[in-house]
């Protein structure tokens, strides 16, 4: 069996590095069908609460041409025909313009709320795969142009079934709109427009939320990680751990050489005297507490001792005291004043070896 198969499945799931290097390049969780259903909605929707308005519209536009009070020749010149194209465009644009708008408006707001603002050039570059015969033959036979396909006979068949359905309901209704004046006639055949536009983007957008979870299926599938892709990302953004122990290695040895070459400083090393050993350093012209210049365990408490005998450094064994200086200081702290007693007995009894009295 090829153990290297199963390394090169993509079983994870996309990191947050992995994501927004996919959002870079503009890969996006988006569904074009919620775009389209929501302004199809927002726009019928529009038209049905402004249409006195329109109708309102429409009516001036027909008088103003039906019940002319100027002379007819009048209209048969440069400027009368500039004055009647000028006042149709403003009506026109005033009818139109707010439907627009809302359009406008839903389009931007349902895309934001998708991706947010994404700004990338990366589908502007040439890509010579698109031009590929036989990519383009795997496109043409691939899930996604099926799902395409699915999707555009479910719309023809909700908008033709609806349509059909309403159109049906009102026959009788449709069939008396002859009889009646032009603008009860353009009325009844705009409602019931208006009612049939409703409906068919009520039902897209049902389908327009199962696209989205589609879309959203395929985006994460397509980000999908190996175990070694997430392997690499991990050593390209935290370090090859194999390093990054080097490195500490490297600091900790660092450290320690630091650290032995400040305790040549103390007065007295207290010891474990096996386990713990702590270097302690007073300077009572400072009049602060003594201070912790280096402490180790183990072997590091044997190093201390042994640079403290090659420098002729008094080591005072303490168990208790050293044990305690150890847990509750660091290196580079003042002891704490529950030890000031201890220590100074212990700084005593050095500096009385020395013939020395500082306290």
């Amino acid at each position: 069996m090829d153990i290297q198969l199963f390394a090169d499945e993509k079983t994870e799931k996309a990191t947050p590095k992995r994501r927004q290097d996919a959002r870079k390049k503009g890969q996006v969780v988006r569904s074009m069908e919620l775009n389209s259903a929501a302004t199809i909605l927002a726009m019928f929707a529009a038209l049905k609460a402004l249409a006195p308005y329109m109708v309102d519209k429409l009516e001036k536009v027909y008088n103003k041409f039906l019940y002319i009070e100027e002379p007819i020749d009048s209209f048969f010149t440069p400027k009368g025909l500039y004055e009647v194209f000028l006042s149709t465009m403003i009506y026109v644009v005033t009818i139109i313009l707010p439907i627009l708008g809302v359009a406008l408006i839903v389009g931007i707001v349902i895309n934001y709320a998708q991706v947010g603002v994404v700004f990338t050039e990366n589908p502007l570059k040439p890509d010579f795969s698109r031009i590929n015969p036989i990519q383009g033959f795997k496109r043409i036979f691939s899930k996604r142009s099926l799902m395409e396909l699915l999707k555009s006979i479910i719309k023809l068949a909700l908008i033709g079934s609806i349509s059909y359905k309403e159109i049906s309901s009102k026959w009788s209704y449709i069939n008396e709109i002859p009889k009646t004046d032009i603008f009860s006639g353009a009325k009844a055949i705009g409602d019931l427009g208006i009612d049939i536009g409703l409906k068919c983007g009520a039902a897209l957008a049902g389908l327009a939320i199962f696209d989205y979870f589609f879309q959203w299926r395929e985006y994460e599938k397509s980000i999908m990680m190996t175990k070694q892709e997430i392997k690499e990302e991990y050593k390209q953004t935290e370090g090859d751990p194999l390093v990054k122990s080097k490195i500490k290695e490297k600091q900790r040895q660092i450290s320690m050489r630091r650290m032995m070459q400040d305790m040549l400083d103390a007065d007295v090393i207290i010891t474990n005297p096996t386990h713990y050993a702590v270097a302690i350093k007073y300077d009572p012209k400072a009049g602060d507490a003594p201070i912790v210049l280096a402490k180790g365990q183990d072997y590091v408490a044997l190093k201390i001792k042994d640079v403290a005998r090659e420098n002729d450094i008094t080591i005072v064994e303490n168990k208790p005291l050293a044990q305690a200086l150890y847990k509750s200081t660091d290196i580079g702290q003042s002891i704490p004043p529950e030890l000031f007693r201890a220590v100074a007995e212990v700084l005593a009894f050095v500096y009385n070896l020395k013939g020395k009295n500082v306290f």
